[in-house]
Protein backbone atom coordinates (compact mmCIF):
# COMPACT_ATOMS: atom_id res chain seq x y z
CA UNK A 1 0.00 0.00 0.00
CA UNK A 2 1.32 3.74 -0.79
CA UNK A 3 1.47 5.47 2.82
CA UNK A 4 -1.74 7.44 1.06
CA UNK A 5 -3.66 4.50 1.13
CA UNK A 6 -1.91 3.62 4.73
CA UNK A 7 -4.42 0.54 5.93
CA UNK A 8 -7.28 1.47 3.77
CA UNK A 9 -8.88 -1.76 2.18
CA UNK A 10 -8.17 -3.07 -0.76
CA UNK A 11 -11.45 -4.06 -2.81
CA UNK A 12 -9.66 -7.09 -4.36
CA UNK A 13 -8.77 -8.54 -0.80
CA UNK A 14 -12.47 -8.13 0.28
CA UNK A 15 -14.08 -9.27 -2.79
CA UNK A 16 -11.57 -12.76 -2.81
CA UNK A 17 -12.13 -13.41 1.19
CA UNK A 18 -16.09 -13.13 0.07
CA UNK A 19 -16.45 -15.17 -2.35
CA UNK A 20 -14.17 -18.56 -0.30
CA UNK A 21 -17.01 -17.63 2.40
CA UNK A 22 -20.07 -18.17 -0.09
CA UNK A 23 -18.34 -21.23 -1.32
CA UNK A 24 -17.31 -22.95 1.50
CA UNK A 25 -18.65 -26.07 1.70
CA UNK A 26 -20.63 -26.90 5.01
CA UNK A 27 -23.20 -25.19 7.93
CA UNK A 28 -19.93 -23.99 9.28
CA UNK A 29 -19.67 -21.02 6.62
CA UNK A 30 -23.45 -19.88 7.01
CA UNK A 31 -23.18 -20.31 10.48
CA UNK A 32 -19.94 -17.99 10.39
CA UNK A 33 -20.63 -15.72 7.30
CA UNK A 34 -22.01 -12.70 9.04
CA UNK A 35 -18.71 -12.62 11.66
CA UNK A 36 -16.93 -13.01 8.45
CA UNK A 37 -18.92 -10.29 6.18
CA UNK A 38 -18.56 -7.45 8.84
CA UNK A 39 -14.67 -8.23 8.78
CA UNK A 40 -14.83 -8.17 5.11
CA UNK A 41 -16.42 -5.15 4.70
CA UNK A 42 -14.20 -3.41 7.61
CA UNK A 43 -11.02 -4.07 4.95
CA UNK A 44 -12.69 -1.66 2.98
CA UNK A 45 -14.52 0.67 5.60
CA UNK A 46 -11.80 1.00 7.52
CA UNK A 47 -10.39 4.78 6.42
CA UNK A 48 -13.11 5.99 8.61
CA UNK A 49 -12.51 3.45 11.24
CA UNK A 50 -8.87 4.89 11.88
CA UNK A 51 -8.36 8.74 11.89
CA UNK A 52 -5.42 9.01 8.91
CA UNK A 53 -4.64 11.16 6.21
CA UNK A 54 -6.20 9.51 3.36
CA UNK A 55 -7.25 11.76 1.10
CA UNK A 56 -11.29 12.68 0.56
CA UNK A 57 -10.70 11.24 -2.60
CA UNK A 58 -9.77 7.96 -1.36
CA UNK A 59 -12.11 7.64 1.64
CA UNK A 60 -15.20 8.08 -0.74
CA UNK A 61 -13.56 5.35 -3.03
CA UNK A 62 -13.31 3.10 -0.29
CA UNK A 63 -16.75 3.51 0.90
CA UNK A 64 -18.20 3.39 -2.43
CA UNK A 65 -15.92 -0.38 -3.22
CA UNK A 66 -17.76 -1.78 0.37
CA UNK A 67 -21.02 -0.19 -0.57
CA UNK A 68 -20.63 -1.63 -3.87
CA UNK A 69 -19.77 -5.21 -2.89
CA UNK A 70 -22.39 -5.39 -0.42
CA UNK A 71 -25.00 -5.24 -3.02
CA UNK A 72 -23.37 -6.97 -5.60
CA UNK A 73 -23.20 -9.49 -2.69
CA UNK A 74 -26.82 -10.24 -1.58
CA UNK A 75 -28.26 -12.07 -4.35
CA UNK A 76 -25.74 -14.94 -3.44
CA UNK A 77 -25.39 -15.24 0.08
CA UNK A 78 -27.19 -18.06 2.01
CA UNK A 79 -30.47 -17.80 3.45
CA UNK A 80 -31.07 -14.94 6.41
CA UNK A 81 -27.10 -13.96 6.07
CA UNK A 82 -28.49 -11.39 3.02
CA UNK A 83 -27.67 -7.81 4.44
CA UNK A 84 -30.21 -5.43 4.17
CA UNK A 85 -29.46 -3.81 0.99
CA UNK A 86 -32.37 -1.49 1.61
CA UNK A 87 -30.78 0.53 4.44
CA UNK A 88 -27.33 -0.02 3.18
CA UNK A 89 -26.35 3.75 2.61
CA UNK A 90 -22.53 3.96 2.98
CA UNK A 91 -22.92 6.36 6.35
CA UNK A 92 -25.28 3.40 8.19
CA UNK A 93 -23.60 0.66 6.99
CA UNK A 94 -20.00 1.95 8.42
CA UNK A 95 -21.78 3.15 11.67
CA UNK A 96 -23.40 -0.51 12.07
CA UNK A 97 -19.74 -2.32 11.50
CA UNK A 98 -18.22 -0.13 14.09
CA UNK A 99 -20.75 -0.91 16.66
CA UNK A 100 -20.78 -4.50 15.93
CA UNK A 101 -16.94 -4.42 16.33
CA UNK A 102 -17.04 -2.55 19.28
CA UNK A 103 -14.46 -0.53 17.03
CA UNK A 104 -13.35 3.02 18.12
CA UNK A 105 -10.74 5.47 17.77
CA UNK A 106 -8.65 4.95 20.97
CA UNK A 107 -5.98 4.68 18.54
CA UNK A 108 -5.42 7.26 15.77
CA UNK A 109 -2.70 6.88 12.72
CA UNK A 110 -1.67 9.13 10.47
CA UNK A 111 1.10 8.85 7.42
CA UNK A 112 3.05 11.42 6.45
CA UNK A 113 6.13 11.21 3.79
CA UNK A 114 7.04 7.70 5.61
CA UNK A 115 6.45 9.05 8.78
CA UNK A 116 3.81 7.33 10.79
CA UNK A 117 2.54 9.18 13.63
CA UNK A 118 0.26 6.98 16.16
CA UNK A 119 -1.30 8.47 19.05
CA UNK A 120 -3.29 6.65 21.77
CA UNK A 121 -6.65 8.41 21.50
CA UNK A 122 -8.15 8.39 25.51
CA UNK A 123 -7.29 11.80 26.89
CA UNK A 124 -10.17 12.35 29.28
CA UNK A 125 -8.27 8.75 30.59
CA UNK A 126 -5.26 10.43 30.31
CA UNK A 127 -5.20 7.96 27.78
CA UNK A 128 -5.19 4.74 30.14
CA UNK A 129 -4.73 1.56 28.32
CA UNK A 130 -7.91 -0.36 28.25
CA UNK A 131 -8.68 -3.52 25.53
CA UNK A 132 -9.39 -0.85 22.58
CA UNK A 133 -5.86 0.12 23.31
CA UNK A 134 -4.54 -3.00 23.34
CA UNK A 135 -6.60 -3.81 20.25
CA UNK A 136 -5.69 -0.87 18.38
CA UNK A 137 -1.67 -1.02 19.07
CA UNK A 138 -1.45 -4.61 17.78
CA UNK A 139 -3.47 -3.79 14.87
CA UNK A 140 -0.96 -1.13 13.81
CA UNK A 141 1.50 -3.03 14.46
CA UNK A 142 0.41 -5.53 12.16
CA UNK A 143 -0.25 -3.51 9.69
CA UNK A 144 3.04 -1.71 9.56
CA UNK A 145 5.00 -5.14 9.24
CA UNK A 146 3.66 -4.93 5.46
CA UNK A 147 3.79 -1.28 4.91
CA UNK A 148 7.04 -0.90 3.10
CA UNK A 149 6.56 2.76 2.53
CA UNK A 150 6.24 3.05 5.86
CA UNK A 151 9.47 4.84 7.58
CA UNK A 152 9.70 5.89 11.33
CA UNK A 153 6.76 5.73 13.85
CA UNK A 154 6.22 8.27 16.28
CA UNK A 155 4.12 7.47 19.30
CA UNK A 156 2.38 9.13 21.49
CA UNK A 157 -0.82 10.28 23.72
CA UNK A 158 -3.51 12.67 22.64
CA UNK A 159 -3.57 15.96 25.20
CA UNK A 160 -0.98 16.69 28.07
CA UNK A 161 -0.55 13.03 28.74
CA UNK A 162 1.58 10.08 26.98
CA UNK A 163 -0.27 7.17 28.88
CA UNK A 164 -0.99 6.52 32.57
CA UNK A 165 -0.96 3.22 33.35
CA UNK A 166 -3.61 0.43 32.97
CA UNK A 167 -7.17 1.65 33.32
CA UNK A 168 -8.26 0.92 36.77
CA UNK A 169 -11.60 -0.45 36.08
CA UNK A 170 -8.85 -3.29 34.96
CA UNK A 171 -7.89 -2.96 38.78
CA UNK A 172 -11.48 -3.19 39.95
CA UNK A 173 -11.71 -6.71 37.63
CA UNK A 174 -9.34 -8.12 39.85
CA UNK A 175 -10.24 -6.90 42.78
CA UNK A 176 -13.65 -8.49 41.93
CA UNK A 177 -12.02 -11.43 40.83
CA UNK A 178 -14.07 -10.81 36.65
CA UNK A 179 -10.36 -10.96 35.77
CA UNK A 180 -8.23 -13.49 36.86
CA UNK A 181 -4.98 -15.72 35.42
CA UNK A 182 -7.53 -18.24 33.42
CA UNK A 183 -9.53 -15.24 31.62
CA UNK A 184 -6.66 -13.66 30.60
CA UNK A 185 -5.29 -17.25 29.47
CA UNK A 186 -6.02 -16.10 25.71
CA UNK A 187 -4.03 -13.30 26.22
CA UNK A 188 -1.18 -15.16 27.28
CA UNK A 189 -1.11 -17.93 24.64
CA UNK A 190 -1.17 -15.74 21.36
CA UNK A 191 2.68 -15.22 21.45
CA UNK A 192 4.76 -12.97 18.56
CA UNK A 193 7.28 -14.29 16.43
CA UNK A 194 9.87 -13.17 19.49
CA UNK A 195 7.95 -14.69 22.06
CA UNK A 196 6.04 -11.54 23.57
CA UNK A 197 2.48 -12.58 24.59
CA UNK A 198 -0.68 -10.25 23.66
CA UNK A 199 0.04 -7.80 26.49
CA UNK A 200 3.73 -7.53 25.85
CA UNK A 201 3.66 -6.85 22.29
CA UNK A 202 2.43 -3.41 23.06
CA UNK A 203 5.79 -2.67 24.06
CA UNK A 204 8.19 -5.30 22.67
CA UNK A 205 5.81 -5.50 19.44
CA UNK A 206 7.43 -2.10 18.34
CA UNK A 207 11.12 -3.69 18.64
CA UNK A 208 9.38 -6.73 16.72
CA UNK A 209 9.27 -3.70 13.57
CA UNK A 210 11.91 -3.31 10.93
CA UNK A 211 11.29 0.32 11.59
CA UNK A 212 12.67 2.37 14.18
CA UNK A 213 10.09 4.06 16.64
CA UNK A 214 10.71 7.36 18.57
CA UNK A 215 7.86 7.91 21.73
CA UNK A 216 7.37 11.41 22.72
CA UNK A 217 6.66 11.45 26.51
CA UNK A 218 4.60 14.10 27.88
CA UNK A 219 2.51 14.22 31.00
CA UNK A 220 3.00 10.95 32.74
CA UNK A 221 4.15 6.99 31.76
CA UNK A 222 3.15 5.12 34.78
CA UNK A 223 3.25 1.24 34.85
CA UNK A 224 1.83 0.02 31.27
CA UNK A 225 2.80 3.17 30.11
CA UNK A 226 6.29 2.91 30.33
CA UNK A 227 6.78 -0.41 29.70
CA UNK A 228 4.96 1.12 26.30
CA UNK A 229 7.45 3.66 25.88
CA UNK A 230 10.37 1.83 26.71
CA UNK A 231 9.41 -0.71 23.94
CA UNK A 232 10.42 2.60 21.39
CA UNK A 233 13.86 2.60 19.70
CA UNK A 234 14.18 6.13 21.14
CA UNK A 235 12.49 7.80 24.20
CA UNK A 236 11.88 12.18 23.37
CA UNK A 237 10.88 12.94 27.18
CA UNK A 238 9.55 16.12 28.82
CA UNK A 239 11.97 17.68 31.76
CA UNK A 240 8.91 17.35 34.03
CA UNK A 241 6.81 13.92 33.10
CA UNK A 242 6.65 11.89 35.29
CA UNK A 243 7.42 8.14 35.09
CA UNK A 244 7.17 5.02 37.34
CA UNK A 245 6.96 1.12 37.49
CA UNK A 246 3.71 1.35 39.60
CA UNK A 247 2.72 -2.26 39.35
CA UNK A 248 4.45 -3.06 42.78
CA UNK A 249 1.59 -0.77 44.57
CA UNK A 250 -0.84 -3.10 43.26
CA UNK A 251 1.24 -6.06 43.66
CA UNK A 252 2.95 -7.21 40.45
CA UNK A 253 5.45 -6.37 38.05
CA UNK A 254 5.88 -5.18 34.98
CA UNK A 255 4.52 -7.74 32.42
CA UNK A 256 4.68 -5.35 29.01
CA UNK A 257 7.84 -6.14 28.41
CA UNK A 258 9.55 -3.53 30.65
CA UNK A 259 11.65 -6.44 32.41
CA UNK A 260 13.28 -6.82 29.24
CA UNK A 261 14.28 -3.74 27.72
CA UNK A 262 14.87 -2.00 31.03
CA UNK A 263 17.45 -4.21 31.92
CA UNK A 264 19.69 -3.03 28.55
CA UNK A 265 19.01 1.03 28.87
CA UNK A 266 19.47 1.44 32.37
CA UNK A 267 21.49 -1.69 33.89
CA UNK A 268 20.25 -4.26 35.67
CA UNK A 269 21.07 -2.64 39.52
CA UNK A 270 19.19 0.74 38.05
CA UNK A 271 15.99 -2.27 36.99
CA UNK A 272 15.84 -3.54 40.17
CA UNK A 273 15.78 -0.51 41.82
CA UNK A 274 13.18 1.08 39.78
CA UNK A 275 10.79 -1.92 39.69
CA UNK A 276 11.02 -3.21 43.33
CA UNK A 277 10.47 0.06 44.65
CA UNK A 278 7.92 1.36 42.38
CA UNK A 279 9.78 5.19 42.81
CA UNK A 280 8.32 7.41 40.66
CA UNK A 281 11.14 9.63 38.71
CA UNK A 282 11.84 12.61 36.72
CA UNK A 283 12.32 13.19 32.94
CA UNK A 284 15.45 14.81 33.62
CA UNK A 285 15.97 11.62 35.70
CA UNK A 286 14.90 8.83 33.02
CA UNK A 287 17.74 10.97 30.49
CA UNK A 288 20.59 10.78 33.37
CA UNK A 289 19.23 6.83 34.12
CA UNK A 290 19.38 6.38 30.22
CA UNK A 291 15.90 5.41 29.61
CA UNK A 292 15.57 9.22 27.34
CA UNK A 293 17.81 10.33 24.14
CA UNK A 294 16.81 13.86 24.77
CA UNK A 295 14.92 16.04 26.69
CA UNK A 296 12.69 18.96 25.76
CA UNK A 297 10.21 21.12 26.28
CA UNK A 298 8.00 19.83 23.44
CA UNK A 299 8.23 15.99 22.87
CA UNK A 300 6.16 15.16 20.19
CA UNK A 301 7.24 18.60 17.88
CA UNK A 302 10.78 17.03 18.41
CA UNK A 303 9.87 13.39 18.04
CA UNK A 304 8.55 14.51 14.64
CA UNK A 305 11.79 16.27 14.05
CA UNK A 306 13.37 13.18 14.26
CA UNK A 307 11.15 10.90 12.43
CA UNK A 308 11.51 13.34 9.19
CA UNK A 309 15.24 13.37 9.38
CA UNK A 310 15.12 9.40 9.38
CA UNK A 311 12.86 8.94 7.09
CA UNK A 312 15.01 11.37 4.70
CA UNK A 313 17.71 8.49 5.05
CA UNK A 314 18.13 5.27 3.25
CA UNK A 315 15.35 3.19 4.27
CA UNK A 316 17.33 0.02 3.69
CA UNK A 317 20.72 1.10 5.92
CA UNK A 318 18.11 2.43 8.43
CA UNK A 319 16.13 -0.97 8.83
CA UNK A 320 19.80 -2.58 8.48
CA UNK A 321 20.85 0.07 11.10
CA UNK A 322 18.03 -1.16 13.37
CA UNK A 323 18.79 -5.04 13.47
CA UNK A 324 22.33 -4.23 13.57
CA UNK A 325 22.19 -2.71 16.66
CA UNK A 326 19.44 -4.82 18.52
CA UNK A 327 21.31 -7.95 17.44
CA UNK A 328 24.47 -6.23 19.17
CA UNK A 329 23.24 -6.78 22.54
CA UNK A 330 23.19 -10.31 22.44
CA UNK A 331 26.39 -10.73 20.38
CA UNK A 332 29.92 -11.22 21.14
CA UNK A 333 32.71 -8.96 19.91
CA UNK A 334 33.43 -11.23 16.79
CA UNK A 335 30.14 -12.26 15.69
CA UNK A 336 29.16 -8.41 16.28
CA UNK A 337 32.09 -7.31 14.18
CA UNK A 338 31.31 -9.98 11.24
CA UNK A 339 27.40 -8.62 11.35
CA UNK A 340 28.15 -5.23 10.35
CA UNK A 341 31.18 -6.15 8.05
CA UNK A 342 28.04 -8.41 5.94
CA UNK A 343 25.76 -5.30 6.66
CA UNK A 344 27.73 -2.87 5.11
CA UNK A 345 28.67 -5.05 2.15
CA UNK A 346 24.74 -6.00 1.41
CA UNK A 347 24.23 -2.30 1.46
CA UNK A 348 27.32 -1.23 -0.68
CA UNK A 349 26.43 -0.78 -4.22
CA UNK A 350 22.75 -0.71 -4.02
CA UNK A 351 20.07 1.29 -5.74
CA UNK A 352 19.17 3.35 -2.51
CA UNK A 353 23.04 3.49 -1.94
CA UNK A 354 23.83 5.02 -4.79
CA UNK A 355 20.97 7.33 -4.97
CA UNK A 356 21.98 8.10 -1.20
CA UNK A 357 25.37 9.19 -2.68
CA UNK A 358 24.02 11.41 -5.68
CA UNK A 359 21.73 13.15 -3.65
CA UNK A 360 24.00 14.26 -1.19
CA UNK A 361 26.35 15.32 -4.09
CA UNK A 362 24.08 17.23 -6.18
CA UNK A 363 22.48 18.53 -2.94
CA UNK A 364 18.78 17.78 -3.48
CA UNK A 365 16.39 15.01 -1.92
CA UNK A 366 16.66 11.90 -2.27
CA UNK A 367 13.87 9.61 -4.23
CA UNK A 368 14.22 6.27 -2.38
CA UNK A 369 12.78 2.93 -3.62
CA UNK A 370 10.34 1.12 -1.18
CA UNK A 371 11.70 -2.43 -0.75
Amino acid sequence: MSGERFLVGNASVVATRAQTIIQGEGGQAERSFRAELVSCVLMAAFAEAVVMVAGAQDLESAKRDAKEFMVSSSTTLPGDAAPRVDVFDTSYMILTVRKQLKMTDAVLVEASDGVISVTLNRPEKRNAIDSEIIDGLIAVQQQLKDDSTARVVVLAGAGDCFCAGLDMANMADMVSGDLTAGSAAQAYDELSPAGANRVQQLGWGWQELSIPVIAAVTGAAMGGGLNLALGADIRVVAPDAKLGFVEIRFGLLPDMSATQSLRHLAGLERAKELILTGRRFTGIQAYEYGLAAIVVENPREEALAIARTIAGHNPDAVRAGKKLLNDSVFSSTRAGLLAESNCSRELLGTTNQIEAVMSTLERRPADFKSS
